[in-house]
């Protein structure tokens, strides 16, 4: 776990990186009720889709630049040569990413469930539905960041490689709120999320450290 401790002790110097996109979530989140009206039944029908879209591009807006300090800085080098799986690498850079970008939208769940009215079981799955999704975007991320790494335009690349694939875990953990602020079973979307996020956990991080190893060539 030495990548993940220096990812935190890093972060906790440069504050901004994480801040930045905690920051976009909350004032995008904030300015959709004043932009529609204050009708309760509007803005609890809009508040599964508003609230995952704005988490989705909080998270990709996190992990975009996943690796271009390391890459900057040589130690990205330093990391394809060492005696340490890349896979394991990666997969500790993506936890560190998500704690520092996922984890605090898992949290503010609640309060963006409140600033659209969301009843208790609603605003409950929201904040589940969020913790089985945003790991999957990290996930996404760090390959879209991967395939994008020293390109030109290379953060537009990789919104552009990530959203299609990060689509399905947005309308289950959209579809998964909606259902319950109905009163219907929401496990079925949630099932799907977690579906998709045991195939990413075991597909992504070592194709992300493939596409690594094949940009360093």
């Amino acid at each position: 776990m030495n990548l993940l401790a220096r990812d935190l002790r890093a972060a906790a110097r440069h504050r901004i990186g994480w801040l930045l996109p905690l920051a976009f979530f909350v004032a995008s989140v904030s300015l959709f009720p004043l932009g529609i009206g204050a009708e309760p039944a509007l803005l609890r029908r809009v508040a599964p889709g508003v609230v995952w879209a704005c988490s989705l591009l909080a998270m990709l807006l996190a992990v975009q630049g996943m690796f271009s300090t390391d890459l900057a800085d040589g130690s990205l080098e330093q990391m394809l040569l060492g005696q340490r799986s890349m896979t394991r690498l990666v997969a500790e850079r993506v936890l560190g990413q998500w704690l520092l970008g996922g984890a605090p939208l898992v949290c503010l769940a609640p309060l963006a469930g409140l600033a659209f009215g969301l009843p208790g079981p609603a605003a409950g799955t929201l904040m589940l539905s969020l913790l089985l999704g945003t790991p999957v975007t990290a996930l996404l991320g760090a390959l879209g960041a991967a395939l994008a790494l020293g390109l030109r335009h290379g953060s537009a690349l990789v919104f552009l490689l990530v959203l299609p694939l990060a689509m399905p875990t947005l309308v289950f953990g959209s579809g998964a709120v909606l259902a319950a602020l109905n009163g219907e079973p929401a496990e079925a979307g949630l099932s799907l999320q977690a579906a998709l996020l045991i195939l990413t956990a075991l597909g992504a991080p070592p194709l992300t450290a493939a596409a690594l190893r094949i940009a360093m060539e």
